[in-house]
């Protein structure tokens, strides 16, 4: 039985754990850095931003994260169309909350950093995100170098959020607070060398992925996200599974029409020696059946003895039905999106 929270409340009671775990489909905990226990080289805060256009086929990425042992700031830049991907990325070590990202995802902020390569800056006011990133040197899929977007992603007054707060089995005061804010309206600039594209309404569309906590040492997870429209319906959907005890709930649903129709456990089934092989992802109430058809991996691979980090982030299409509260079944058809396998130690 999943537990879902219907109105604020602190996250973290005098001892570091989670007063009430479960999901809400709006972010009502409210997170204290103070209230952690185990030190700041434990405390993990992330905004992550995946921008894709439905309609030409590519997706531009912004990460700025505070993880403790090292802050990590990251764009890329995918081609369905080519299969290729470009990135760029950036460390700084032991930031410990130096970074400056908010205790929350609804209030008005800005974050930023840059250096001689890059830079980057999350602006929140009311509705709506400022995603300003810009990468000179960057080599894109098709050989342009330079990449500078400036999008702004508006989310619907009235819509929902899958939100989530859990802790680990082994320590409880080891947490995840976590919002997926699916099908943001994206429009604004790219530009790609010396051309500048100008996002056209309903064709572009994004998600966020904020994050804070404090992890056990090391862990796998998997998630998988997409946005877009579905019979000029905002659709999207958050499929996700193996971080922290989610036996209080889990995070997957499908957005539709700016609602959320609450998903339980989800299981991705894929070749670990072929990422780009096709993947399956069902339900265990039979509400959900998808093929991803994956064209490229966004892969990275970071060790530094103590800290280690495997990821592939694979981006592709997703085929197949889901079925909604009501028993509506809807037919999703190459929709794009992304799904991930991502391992951490640190």
């Amino acid at each position: 039985m999943q537990t879902e929270i219907t109105q604020a409340q602190d996250l973290l009671d005098a001892k570091g754990r989670i007063i009430q775990e479960g999901w809400a489909r709006h972010p009502y905990w409210n997170y204290e850095r103070s209230k952690i226990k185990g030190g700041a080289l434990k405390i993990k805060e992330w905004d992550y931003y995946a921008i894709i256009n439905q309609q030409q086929g590519y997706a531009v990425t912004a990460t700025i994260s505070d993880l403790g042992y090292a802050a990590l700031f990251a764009l890329s830049y995918v081609d369905f169309n080519a299969a290729k991907v470009s990135q760029a990325d950036a460390l700084t070590f032991f930031p410990r909350g130096s970074i400056g990202l908010a205790p929350s995802s609804t209030e008005d902020s800005q974050v930023s950093w840059a250096n001689k390569k890059l830079r980057i800056a999350f602006i929140k006011r009311g509705l709506q995100r400022h995603i300003m990133v810009a990468c000179p040197t960057l080599v894109l899929p098709d050989g342009t170098v330079g990449l500078d977007y400036d999008i702004t992603l508006t989310q619907a007054e009235s819509s929902e959020s899958l939100n989530i707060a859990t802790s680990w089995k082994q320590q409880r005061k080891a947490f995840y607070l976590n919002e997926k804010v699916n099908c943001l309206k994206a429009t604004g600039t790219i530009r790609r060398g010396m051309e500048t594209e100008n996002l056209l309404l309903g064709e572009a569309w994004g998600v966020l992925d904020w994050g804070r906590g404090r992890w056990t040492y090391q862990n796998t997870w998997y998630w998988a996200s997409a946005s877009g429209l579905l019979e000029n319906v905002p659709f999207g959907l958050n499929l996700g599974y193996g971080f922290s005890d989610r036996t209080p709930a889990s995070e997957n649903a499908i957005f539709y029409n700016n609602c959320i129709h609450k998903l339980g456990e989800v299981s991705f089934h894929f070749n670990q020696e072929d990422m780009l092989a096709p993947w399956t992802m069902q339900d265990e109430q039979g509400r959900l059946d998808l093929v991803f058809e994956a064209c490229v991996d966004r892969s990275s691979n970071t060790n530094f003895l103590i800290i280690k980090s495997d990821q592939h982030q694979v981006f592709g299409y997703f085929s197949g039905t889901c079925t909604l509260d009501d028993g509506t079944k809807l037919q999703i058809d190459r929709l794009l999106g992304f799904a991930e396998q991502v391992y951490n130690r640190w």
